[in-house]
């Protein structure tokens, strides 16, 4: 999983110019005009790759791409259109946030109504479907943490410290091998899938891509921090259930080691992390900034509403007996 990846092929008349510019040095080609940026659908393939090109930049690049790209003021006014639409889209579909202690407790409730994709691989996932699962979670999982690791310069007190105990366990507590990045990439080894840091950017569509570019987006700006901490709740206090099915259905398929311990050890964590979340991180923020509160509530909303768009399109493919990525696994 080290290094950067190439570039995926582009989705459409803005990718393509994109990256076509991003193979240039700064200054030598003229990037997009804003009005592709304005015309493109909000949540199809080529905004959201779009998008997606413009943060990993901030992460670990994009092979034979230049450094500079990362905080060129041209790119960043391109990106700023993309977000600007992407923000006001969410904040129209997505359904009203309420109160934030509402939301957290239907968070940590185990609901058994509704479509969930980790019990659909428990009861009859085959070894595709967690393969295609894997593939579509290595955008996130290969950089776990990273993204909600801009929050610590922007808490203080009690939030920070709570922030930084979960991301100190999410790095590996120390030890490099127990990163969870590295575990995830154990967990695609033993399925027989890459695991190279971005390979299956190209494969993932669109709705995978948004549930990744809006924590990049949240994380980036000082301004959503509130929200970036309902984003971060989502993914710690809903961890637990979903792990523990993900390992049933893990071992019934035979999965190696590796693969069932990356979930194990999130089912034992998380539940920690969720009680910190809750109470620490969030807790104090509102506490110190009581205005934050709707942000907070919308970073939970917003997270979960891109996650049942993909549930939904993951288990719409799989029932009809199709794969849920661009191109099938080989």
């Amino acid at each position: 999983m080290r290094g950067a990846a190439a570039c995926p092929p582009p989705r459409g008349e803005l990718s393509a110019a994109l990256a076509e510019t991003l193979a240039h040095a700064p200054g030598s080609r003229r990037l997009p005009g804003h009005e592709l940026a304005e015309r493109a659908d909000v949540y199809g393939e080529d905004l959201q790759l779009a998008l997606h090109l413009c943060y990993e930049l901030h992460y670990r690049g994009w092979a034979g791409v230049d450094e500079r790209w990362e905080w060129d003021p041209a790119l960043l006014g391109l990106r700023q259109v993309l977000e600007r639409r992407f923000l006001f889209a969410l904040r129209a579909d997505v359904p009203q946030a309420g109160d934030v202690e509402e939301a957290l407790r239907e968070l940590v409730l185990d609901r058994a109504d509704g479509q969930d994709v980790t019990r659909f691989l428990r009861d009859q996932g085959e070894w595709w479907h967690l393969r295609e699962y894997a593939a579509h979670r290595s955008l996130y999982q290969l950089k776990e943490a990273d993204p909600h690791a801009w929050m610590i310069p922007r808490l203080t007190g009690r939030a920070k410290a709570a922030l930084v105990t979960v991301e100190y366990e999410e790095f590996g507590a120390g030890r490099a091998e127990r990163v969870h990045a590295e575990l995830f990439a154990g967990l695609l080894r033993d399925l027989d899938l890459d695991d190279s840091y971005g390979h299956y950017a190209p494969a993932v569509p669109a709705v995978t891509l948004a549930t990744v570019n809006l924590m990049s987006l949240l994380g980036l700006h000082r301004a959503q921090r509130g929200a970036l901490a309902g984003h971060f709740a989502v993914l710690e206090c809903t961890s637990p259930p979903g792990s523990r099915r993900l390992v049933e259905a893990l071992r019934r398929l035979d999965a190696g080691a590796a693969a069932i311990g990356f979930y194990a050890e999130h089912v034992e964590a998380d539940a920690v992390h969720e009680q910190l979340v809750r109470h620490e991180i969030i807790g104090d923020l509102l506490e110190k900034e009581p205005r934050l509160a709707p942000d907070v509530a919308f970073g939970i909303a917003a997270t979960i509403w891109l996650e049942d768009r993909l549930t939904e399109h993951l288990l719409a493919a799989w029932k009809a007996g199709r794969s849920s990525l661009r191109a099938p696994l080989d």
